[in-house]
């Protein structure tokens, strides 16, 4: 199956400019119908009772998908799906998961965690053996016994 751009590659390589501008009008036609533009990145809002009352209000109410209301209300989709399946953030419940986990996240913010690039980590020297040393033998591994199979080369047959 190819694709609609080497389908319009094929088209101009042929000359079809009236197909070409068939084409055109209708990525036109496209853009005016969609209700969200692609790849828009939300900077999130805190996330409160409220604001997850309205996202349940809102799927409720509507036929929206979850990315539509997470554009609307300027929340990421992912905390949309956390309200709607998982009832999180109803509750101003300081103990709740979610809140025990932004209040670690602001206390190392505030520590300044993460602020600085980590310090690199000394290199193992290599071994005598240039790297092979043998594989600690494992609880499922069998002793193997040397075989009097030789082994055959190519050159054999």
């Amino acid at each position: 199956m190819t694709t609609l751009k080497e389908f319009e590659e094929a088209l101009r390589e042929q000359g079809l400019n009236m197909a070409l501008a068939v084409l055109e009008k209708l990525r036109e036609r496209d853009r005016s119908k969609r209700s969200i533009a692609p790849a828009r990145r939300v900077t999130g809002r805190k996330m409160t009772p409220e604001l997850a009352r309205d996202i349940l209000e809102l799927h409720a109410s509507t036929t929206m998908t979850q990315q539509e209301i997470a554009f609307q209300l300027g929340v990421n989709q992912g905390r949309v799906n956390e309200v709607i399946k998982r009832g999180k953030w109803l509750t101003d419940d300081p103990s709740a998961p979610e809140a025990i986990a932004r209040d670690k996240a602001l206390a190392r913010m505030a520590d300044g965690v993460g602020t600085e690039p980590r310090p690199a980590r000394p290199r193992a020297r290599p071994s005598s053996d240039g790297g092979r040393s043998p594989r600690k033998p494992t609880k499922g591994d069998k002793k193997r016994r040397p075989s009097d199979q030789k082994q055959l080369a190519l050159g054999d047959f």
